[in-house]
């Protein structure tokens, strides 16, 4: 799951907001397990209503489907905020 968010210094406010969440190696996130970890949203609840009323894009593709296994590299955008799932930096 995710272990820690990279947020950047100074963006440009003109841009939606940018973070690095780390993932771990072994198994992928679910796209509403990974917004409610980015803690955007309050409950699952909310995390589902979002993405299946196509308002989350992964990879610039709107996507509705809230098991939707995300995988490092992946860009999520939703509500104002794009986010990279980076890979976890431990060496196996």
């Amino acid at each position: 799951m995710a272990d820690r968010v990279d947020t950047p210094g100074d963006g440009d406010d003109a841009s939606p907001e940018s973070h690095d969440i780390m993932a771990s190696k072994a198994e992928p996130i679910t796209l509403n397990d990974f917004i409610k970890t980015l803690g955007l949203v309050g409950t699952g609840g909310q995390a589902k209503m979002l993405i299946q009323s196509g308002e989350v894009m992964v990879n610039g593709v709107w996507e509705t489907r809230r098991r939707r296994k995300l995988f490092p590299g992946d860009a999520i955008e939703l509500l104002g905020t794009k986010v990279i799932v980076a890979q976890d930096g431990g060496s196996q």
